[in-house]
This record gives C-alpha cells, sequence and structure tokens, in this order.
C-alpha cells in the first residue's frame, strides 16, 4: 500500500472521516437531523445527517485503500468529484433553508480542499500500476 498513493490517501482520508463521523455524534445530541444549524466539531458545523455521510464516505475510502490500486483510484476521483460539487454548492448554500448539512465556511475550505486533493491524485497516480494490472 505504501508504494501507492491512492491507496495511501484513500486508507488516511477514510480514517480521518470515520473519526471525525463517530466525534459528531458526541456533539450532535439535541441537533435536529436535517437541522441546517448544527453543533461545532473543532471549527466545522455538523448535525447528524453530515455525520452519517461522513461515516459512508469514510467507509467507502477506507475499504477501498485497503482493497487495490484500481478501487481506491475510483473512489477517490468519484469523492473527489463529490466533495468538488459539495464545496461549490455550499458556497451558495450558507444561510439558507436548504443547507440540511449544516455547512459553515470551514466546512466548503475542507470540501474544496479534499477535492483538489482527491481529484489531483485520483486522476494522476498509479496510472502504470493500473494498466499493469490489466495486462497481467
Amino acid at each position: 500500500m505504501s508504494k501507492s498513493p491512492n491507496r495511501l490517501l484513500a486508507t488516511v482520508f477514510g480514517v480521518v472521516y470515520l473519526l471525525v463521523g463517530i466525534l459528531g455524534f458526541f456533539v450532535t445530541s439535541g441537533v435536529s437531523f436535517f437541522g441546517t444549524e448544527g453543533s461545532t466539531l473543532i471549527v466545522f458545523e455538523v448535525n447528524p445527517l453530515h455525520n452519517i455521510i461522513h461515516l459512508a464516505i469514510g467507509a467507502a475510502l477506507l475499504l477501498a485503500g485497503l482493497r487495490s490500486v484500481k478501487s481506491s483510484r475510483s473512489v477517490n476521483t468519484l469523492v473527489g468529484a463529490v466533495y468538488l460539487l459539495v464545496g461549490v454548492l455550499g458556497l451558495f448554500l450558507l444561510n439558507s433553508g436548504a443547507n440540511i448539512l449544516a455547512l459553515n465556511g470551514a466546512d466548503n475550505v475542507l470540501h474544496l480542499a479534499s477535492a483538489v486533493l482527491l481529484l489531483v491524485v485520483g486522476l494522476s497516480q498509479d496510472k502504470a500500476a493500473e494498466n499493469r494490472a490489466v495486462r497481467a
């Protein structure tokens, strides 16, 4: 795994997002599931729905990172694209009733930074290893 940037990134991000999802439940008691305002976890706003999404993304990344180069590339690219969309949409959702994930400015920065890193690694790394696996 250490020789594959995609597997390493997926595994590390997977663990981090799983931890964030779990820790989020410690601060969101009494917060509406779809609340537009959540509780603060470090500098991020979270609600129970946001926590569940973090758990799902963390699990997908971790499983892909532990599985193979091909799956980690695919999941990194997919999650990166989704986070790019969420980061851009989040800019327009702040302070609106459609903000069912309780996003704040720090969330948007994190989502956009995660998107860039996941997309760059997912689209540019491990191509040779994947091509060798396909030919074998």
